[in-house]
């Protein structure tokens, strides 16, 4: 796992949030402009709500990771019932989690950072947490800060 380990995970898609092209893969519907979204949600939102847990270490992250995942921390499917039942549980998962292991402060509050825009994050965490699609999980990736992964809880302009 190095920096370019979330590029793998985010399908692909983690150089293009950090520029203005607003949604190759969405077929040419949505484009981009005012308030504009490609099909896959992941388009020119401005603001992102995020969770994440920092570890210094390679071995915490990947831990904390795969404690996350065994309990079935994965919300793909986001529209029924099942599936904010699953929301709830990863969510508050995310929150234990967090606590147990981010070194950040935020992980007092269950590693909650709020709503943030474009270019308050640096880097990566940036590129990863405007990736990721609302109710997943990004792989662990590298930042200069340590290691993390980002819970994306949601988007809006």
């Amino acid at each position: 796992m190095g920096k370019d380990s979330k590029a793998k995970d985010a399908k692909g898609k983690g150089k293009q949030a950090a520029g203005s092209s607003g949604g190759d893969d969405a077929g040419g519907k949505g484009g981009k402009g005012k308030g504009g979204k490609s099909a896959d949600g992941l388009g020119t939102c401005t603001y992102v709500k995020a969770r994440h847990v920092l570890c210094e270490k390679q071995g915490k992250i990947n831990e904390a990771y795969k404690n996350c995942r065994m309990d079935g921390w994965t919300m793909e499917t986001r529209c029924h019932l099942l599936s904010l039942l699953r929301a709830y549980k990863a969510l508050m998962q995310n929150i234990e989690i967090a606590q147990e292991y981010s070194e950040c402060p935020s992980g007092k509050k269950g590693g909650d950072l709020g709503w943030f825009p474009r270019g308050k994050m640096a880097g990566p965490f940036q590129e990863v947490a405007f990736s990721t699609p609302v109710g997943a999980t990004s792989a662990p990736f590298k930042s200069t800060h340590g290691y993390h992964f980002i819970l994306c809880e949601g988007r809006k302009n």
